[in-house]
């Protein structure tokens, strides 16, 4: 991979590439960054859900919601990806992936993810050609409201530096 393509702007809504460490929780499709996948976990099919992607990208038989979680990271931090449907097949581990457009909110009441949405775009630009840390997991940090303003989202305590979810590589 040629460094230039890794740092090419990204066209979105904001423009702006974003490290890991920066992600805050927010209800928009403005994330724009690139990272290293670590590990993937197996898909798994769960009963659709009222706000899916479109049923021919996400869905397994009988109607079910494909889906698979990552670790990725980048040189600043981790977070957990969340993969639909045939982006579950698309992206392994060593693969360094931009994602335009990219949500980083909560996923079914508890699980703090960076997804791709139904507005972003996550595409391989490479192979294991990045540096990345593992720590910290920006999904395994609690948030909370501003109490100054309550529209932003501030952290509130470390769950856990690591993923739960993936052990540490090292």
């Amino acid at each position: 991979m040629a460094k230039e393509e890794a740092d090419a702007p990204l066209v979105g809504t904001g423009g702006m590439k974003v490290k890991l460490k920066d992600l805050v929780p927010a209800a928009t499709n403005t994330v724009n960054t690139t990272f290293i996948v670590l590990d993937k976990a197996a898909p798994t099919a769960r009963p659709p859900h009222a706000h899916a992607q479109s049923q021919s990208q996400s869905q397994a038989r009988g109607g079910e919601e494909m889906t698979c979680l990552a670790l990725v990271a980048d040189e600043t931090a981790a977070a957990h990806f969340l993969l639909w449907g045939g982006e579950c097949g698309a992206f392994e581990p060593g693969d360094i992936v931009r994602l335009t457009d990219g949500i980083f909110s909560y996923h079914r009441g508890n699980a703090l993810v960076l997804r791709a949405g139904r507005r972003g775009r996550a595409e391989k630009v490479g192979e294991f050609t990045m540096l990345f840390v593992e720590t910290p997991n920006m999904s395994e940090i609690q948030w909370g409201r501003d109490p100054d303003d309550p529209k932003r989202m501030v952290q509130e305590a470390v769950v856990s530096p690591y993923s739960q979810v993936f052990k540490p590589l090292r």
